[in-house]
């Protein structure tokens, strides 16, 4: 809780700089901090709650008002369409988070958490697996994992500092934070183990892949995300010392290194008022600054030594070579998320800054207002620091964190050389495969073109035919019942009355 609360709290205050300065002049300004201040309270209510039932009140108001942050712009139909999929789709799972909150309140006898995660025998209730499906289904939608993980590009449509915000190191980790909180009296079952490694694994390569066939900033980013959620759960279901000691590692990595990206991405769109990546060249020169912090979050993301980044992905790496089951696939899912964070790192938040082209559009004159770039600067100046003096961070915020996931005392060692071994030679790989993707992108592009229509017929599709079903069964209902003739209102009454009667006649 104190680890997630550092994240929140301390992005927060730099997303809420960042805010002031992005929509410096605008009158829309003091609408959208209030918003997002109102999320801050519901993410630190639902990291803090010691009650589960108190603790899904908080949750179900970080979907409300991340409705109202990605509806922002309001009069774009995108916007409305986008935040409307996150509501349903995330309130759909609150839903099933609360029949699960019920059942294991119950299970455990009580609905304080620091008495559930203390129960023993769980895993012995006869609504356990009952319990598990429906909570690792709220997580599942709230963090965006496969095959739910939809909602989370479109809601790209939400203002840059929202979408840093958000899609950081708050919303999203929710779930990752409710699955990392129940891991003890729930883990350790292979219903458990199977279903968030599954989860995770899946999510991990279809966020890989979908992120390396986007052209423009945010997409990117959101697609990015989906992998490197993917990588927090399956380090969750695999649950073992060295696991966890990557999770917590990942999870301060990627919130350090994916919300100054998106900041990065928000400074450049809005003083060039481009999106495509291919278009963006030599900005360096005109944003020294946003440009020095995107380099720092770029090294972190493709996991370059000294960054933080090099220490997370080294963790994950350890992790899956000591998995207990199917480690080769693990080692070969885990290499490839990472060569899409390689790929996605280069062409990203390297070649727009420091790649020369003439034909490349030039920002405008105005200065840049230092709220636009202290927030990356900070964040990727702490992932170096981070990275430099690892032991330091471990000891102190990650090892107790880690101790109450795995359920028992985590040795958290941290170093950034460990010598030359197993892991050291992955991560060489992954950057080799990564820089090789970003020099041949235009043919990779070419040949997977035809694949990029395949969302046509995937979760997102269903998830818009059902809406479709809904509104039409509820336009057929209303006609059929709503017709405007008196004579059948009172002919449908006398019937519910006889049948009523009749059935309690029945009873005696």
């Amino acid at each position: 809780s104190v680890a997630f609360g550092i994240l929140i709290t301390g992005i927060g205050a730099l997303i809420c700089l960042y805010t002031e300065a992005y929509f410096r002049g605008d009158a829309r300004c003091g609408r959208f901090m209030a918003f997002l201040l109102l999320f801050m309270g519901a993410m630190l209510g639902v990291v803090f709650s010691d009650n589960i039932l108190l603790l899904f009140v908080f949750w179900e108001l970080t979907s409300i008002s991340s409705y109202l942050l990605i509806g922002f712009e309001h009069q774009k139909d995108s916007s409305r369409n986008a935040g409307l999929q996150a509501l349903l789709t995330t309130g759909a799972g609150g839903l099933a988070l609360l029949a699960g909150f019920i059942l294991l309140g119950n299970a455990a006898g009580s609905f304080e958490l620091s008495a559930i995660i203390t129960t023993a025998g769980l895993a012995e209730s006869p609504h356990y697996v009952a319990i598990v499906l429906l909570i690792v289904a709220g997580a599942a939608t709230k963090s965006a994992q496969f095959p739910f993980h939809f909602w989370l590009p479109n809601a790209m449509a939400a203002p840059t500092p929202a979408s840093a915000y958000l899609h950081s190191s708050t919303m999203v980790k929710a779930g990752i934070y409710l699955l990392a909180r129940l891991s003890p009296p729930l883990g350790e079952t292979e219903l458990w183990f199977w279903l968030l490694v599954s989860l995770g694994t899946a999510t991990m390569l279809v966020g890989g892949w979908l992120a390396i066939q986007q052209t423009e900033l945010k997409p990117m980013l959101a697609y990015s995300t989906l992998c490197a959620l993917g990588t927090l759960v399956l380090c969750l279901g695999l649950g073992t010392p060295l696991a966890i000691k990557a999770f917590k590692v990942f999870l301060f990595v990627h919130a350090f290194y994916k919300a100054a990206l998106f900041m990065v991405a928000g400074t450049v769109i809005h003083h060039l008022h481009e999106t495509q990546v291919e278009r963006l060249r030599g900005l360096a020169s005109a944003l020294p600054f946003t440009a020095l912090a995107a380099l720092c979050a770029s090294l972190s993301m493709a996991g370059l030594p000294p960054m933080l980044g090099f220490v997370g992905k080294e963790s994950v790496y350890e992790a899956m070579l000591h998995a207990p089951v199917a480690v080769q696939f693990l080692v070969v899912a885990a290499v490839l998320g990472n060569v899409s964070n390689v790929y996605v790192a280069v062409v990203l938040g390297l070649i727009p800054f420091w790649r020369r082209d003439k034909s490349a559009p030039a920002p405008s004159g105005h200065t840049i207002p230092l709220g636009l770039w202290l927030g990356p600067m900070v964040l990727g100046f702490l992932g170096l620091l981070a990275g430099l003096f690892p032991e330091a961070l471990g000891h102190h915020i990650l090892a107790p964190g880690g101790t109450k996931v795995l359920g028992e005392e985590l040795n958290f060692k941290l170093a950034l050389w460990h010598g030359i071994n197993v892991a050291l030679l992955l991560s060489v790989a992954t950057l080799l495969l990564g820089l090789a993707l970003v020099v041949g992108r235009g043919l990779w592009h070419r040949l997977t073109g035809p694949l990029r229509h395949l969302h046509a017929i995937g979760p997102e599709a269903l998830y818009h035919h059902s809406v479709h079903a809904m509104l039409w069964l509820s336009r057929s209902q209303t006609r059929f019942i709503q017709h405007g003739y008196l004579r059948y209102y009172l002919l449908l009454v006398v019937v519910c009355l006889i049948a009523a009667v009749a059935g309690a006649l029945q009873l005696e």
